[in-house]
């Protein structure tokens, strides 16, 4: 699987919209309704944009929903991730949407914002069959405004056989532990116990699942919220790897799976698409020289949840055809078939119980990690939010800077940019 969400959150940086910004933790709510959608088959032209491997993909796949739904044709058109912010928020301003879009989990709250997405209709798509943290990701002001549709998640990659040198044979289980496992494989030859990843864009996706796992909360119902102890005790904590020199500050693009091939880089947090990545870079023999743990626990092992969503646009053409072709995208055994064509994780739960998913090791790592995962908040800012934390990470790891002054300064510049409803 390609790096896709990452791709996401890069693109959403550089090119975000401008928007309406306000001061302090400020107070929102929502009054959109979800309408029903008409009983029967879907019929009609459902006009679809999909990003990277589904948009590649998607179109040969409906052939199965049309056989389904004879009087329906899906039409996909392939967005490249870079390009589709900017189309997406420029179809919204000239009204001229597609019937449904592909949807970056973080790009959610900014689009839902613009009053351009359509509720989702609950009487059709049932919220408990997804995650609850993917189904986090389409609320916007206690509202719906779309569906999961893939997901991913992080978790620890670690060498079996440097760990099980180290005392770890089945890799840490809480934040003491991975200190400890990080040590002993330095200890053990290892140039690095573990990578990290600070500084580059979307490294709070690493750094979160830390402040989680300590109780920290990022935002409640009135804004941000970074200015807390169980914040600043998860940075100082992750900041402790890069003052103890278990972890570079620096890694050039493309180095991180040679080094842990050569076994210089004893662990690291990263999401799905790594098991495909460092089977090919290791050839046919490492598959079993590494294996994957849920993150390290210490009040919890929460990790972050990403991946993309589905929604319809309040100006679509096909609103009832767009939907019901969104249902049948979320039928368990419709998300199997998908991830066998494409290697997207299935948001809906009960996908997981088929062999090609609950058979594979290292996959239900992922699943039972996706159960105890957060996204961040949906608030049409946070892409913005999210750029000036990249930063002061960067400064945590890299210079020094202190982690009660990190937690402040990143909440200063939270409550300055507001939430942007």
């Amino acid at each position: 699987m390609t790096r896709k969400y990452s791709a996401v959150t890069a693109v959403a940086v550089a090119l975000a919209v401008a928007l309406t910004a306000g001061c302090g933790r400020d107070s929102a709510g929502g009054d959109d309704e979800a309408r029903s959608v008409a009983d029967g088959p879907a019929t009609g032209e459902i006009t679809v944009w999909a990003m990277g491997t589904e948009g590649e993909k998607l179109g040969a796949f409906a052939q199965r929903f049309m056989a389904e739904n004879p009087d329906a044709r899906v039409n996909v058109t392939p967005v490249p991730w870079d390009a589709a912010h900017q189309k997406i928020a420029s179809a919204i301003a000239a009204k001229q949407t597609p019937d449904l879009s592909m949807i970056g989990t973080t790009w959610q709250g900014e689009f839902a914002g613009t009053g351009a997405l359509d509720p989702t209709p609950t009487d059709l798509i049932a919220p408990d069959a997804f995650f609850p943290g993917a189904w986090d990701t389409t609320v916007v002001n206690d509202t719906a405004y779309g569906v999961p549709w893939y997901v991913e998640t992080r978790v620890l990659y670690y060498r079996k056989d440097l760990a099980a040198a180290a005392g770890f044979p089945t890799g840490p289980t809480n934040w003491d532990e991975l200190k400890a496992m990080a040590k002993a494989i330095q200890a053990s030859g290892a140039q690095w116990g573990i990578n990290l990843q600070p500084g580059k864009t979307g490294s709070w996706q690493t750094v979160l699942p830390f402040a989680w796992s300590n109780g920290a909360n990022i935002a409640d119902d009135n804004g941000y919220t970074f200015d807390s102890p169980e914040m600043t005790e998860a940075l100082a904590y992750f900041q402790s790897y890069f003052t103890e020199r278990l972890a570079p500050t620096e890694l050039a693009e493309g180095a991180l799976e040679p080094a842990f091939v050569r076994g210089e880089i004893g662990a690291f947090v990263s999401g799905p698409w790594h098991v495909g990545l460092l089977n090919e870079q290791g050839g046919p023999d490492f598959a079993d020289k590494f294996a994957v743990v849920p993150m390290p626990a210490k009040k919890s092992a929460t990790s972050f949840i990403g991946g993309s969503n589905l929604a319809v646009f309040k100006d679509a053409k096909n609103r009832d055809g767009a939907w019901k072709f969104i249902e049948w995208l979320s039928r368990p055994e419709i998300q199997v078939q998908w991830y066998a064509d494409s290697a997207a994780l299935p948001a809906v739960r009960a996908a997981w119980q088929d062999d090609s998913l609950s058979g594979d090791a290292n996959l239900k790592v992922f699943g039972d990690q996706l159960a105890d995962a957060k996204a961040p908040p949906t608030f049409p800012t946070w892409e913005q939010v999210a750029a000036a934390f990249d930063i002061e990470v960067e400064k945590l790891a890299k210079s020094g800077e202190d982690p009660a002054t990190v937690a402040r300064t990143v909440q200063d510049r939270a409550a300055s940019i507001g939430t942007g409803n």
